[in-house]
């Protein structure tokens, strides 16, 4: 391998912060950026502090201490193999067979683009970016990633119906029932909330205006691309099969990674029995939750786990200290993950 010195080749010198004045830039914002980073650390490191000494952060903490922990290893694993099903699906979408590696570390870098764009904005540019350095002319790039999107919406609902025949074959008026009859009292509650002369203005005002919209999305490029991709997909059978099972995959770990954290908090008082009506709260509430275009959805799918847990009869307390369990295990953990594999990516 060739080492690039000062003498050799300026420019090159100047990239790495090697060498006279023109690599003196470069050293300099490296080095602000290093001190920028260890007072960000600082920050967050006595802001922790502060909230563990806060009165209301004292429940969450003495929470901690009665936690099963032996579900831990298993949450670190599901988070894991959930980034496998996505590399999984990205290649069925794809045609290629891309190196497994790379893709998954590829789809931690992605995750960490997520949490800081709405709508999967960061996952998309990440995907077809890789997709792209593989060998993928930018268009069909562009195109696999869309398919690969669109694809997870029949997935999901497959899953979902599955997940709620089995909950209802293995415990008739079970926990799918309390959670399906709950959640059609919240939507008769709200609609009898809304007074009907403005709900009759703002349909008859948005609907029309969805309709115009709709039709120029409809007739766009971007979506004559993604339909065209869509039917090249259905023309390879296999391709379909991996990518619809591995979108399917990556919601279904998850989900076992929430059934795992309810059931590592103690005052949760379920049991293995309740799986499939905790599986059924987590495709509930994750699909109430991204319909909010947040940054990866924060908050809102907090709030819509704790609601779905909520229905199926568990206390407040013990719901919030199981979604946030789940959501530092799944979600904000393999930040740090994605950024280093980011760093090896560009490498």
């Amino acid at each position: 391998m060739e080492t690039i010195t000062a003498g050799s080749d300026p420019a090159a010198a100047a990239e790495f912060g090697l060498g006279g004045d023109a690599a003196t830039p470069s050293l300099v914002q490296r080095i602000h950026r290093a001190r920028w980073g260890a007072v960000a650390l600082l920050l967050t490191a006595l802001t922790a502090a502060a909230l563990a000494t806060a009165g209301p952060a004292r429940p969450a903490l003495a929470a901690i201490g009665h936690m099963r922990w032996g579900f831990l290893p298993g949450l670190v694993l599901l988070s894991l193999l959930h980034y496998v099903c996505s590399a999984v699906a990205l290649r069925g979408a794809a045609g290629r067979p891309l190196p497994l590696v790379r893709t998954t570390m590829t789809q931690l870098t992605a995750s960490a683009a997520n949490r800081v764009t709405p709508g999967g904005l960061g996952a998309a540019a990440v995907n077809t970016r890789y997709l792209v350095c593989r060998g993928l002319p930018l268009p069909r790039a562009a195109v696999a990633v869309a398919v690969l999107q669109v694809a997870g919406v029949p997935a999901d609902l497959l899953l979902m119906g599955a997940v709620l025949g089995l909950g209802a074959v293995l415990a008739p008026g079970g926990g799918n029932d309390r959670m399906l009859d709950a959640l059609g009292h919240h939507a008769s509650r709200a609609a009898d909330l809304v007074p009907p002369l403005p709900l009759l203005v703002a349909g008859g005002v948005l609907l029309p205006a969805a309709v115009v919209w709709g039709r120029r999305a409809v007739r766009s490029t971007a979506a004559r691309n993604a339909a065209a991709g869509l039917a090249d997909l259905c023309r390879r059978p296999r391709d379909l099969a991996v990518t619809l099972a591995a979108s399917a995959g990556t919601t279904f770990v998850l989900g076992v990674a929430f059934t795992l954290s309810v059931l590592a908090v103690p005052g949760t008082a379920v049991g293995p029995a309740m799986a499939p009506a905790l599986l059924a709260a987590y495709l509930v509430g994750a699909a109430a939750g991204s319909a909010v275009p947040t940054p990866g959805g924060v908050g809102s799918t907090e709030a819509a786990l704790v609601a779905a847990l909520a229905a199926l009869g568990i206390a407040a307390g013990p719901a919030l200290h199981a979604v946030l369990l789940f959501r530092a295990v799944t979600f904000w953990a393999p930040v740090p993950l994605g950024l280093l594999a980011c760093r090896t990516l560009r490498r």
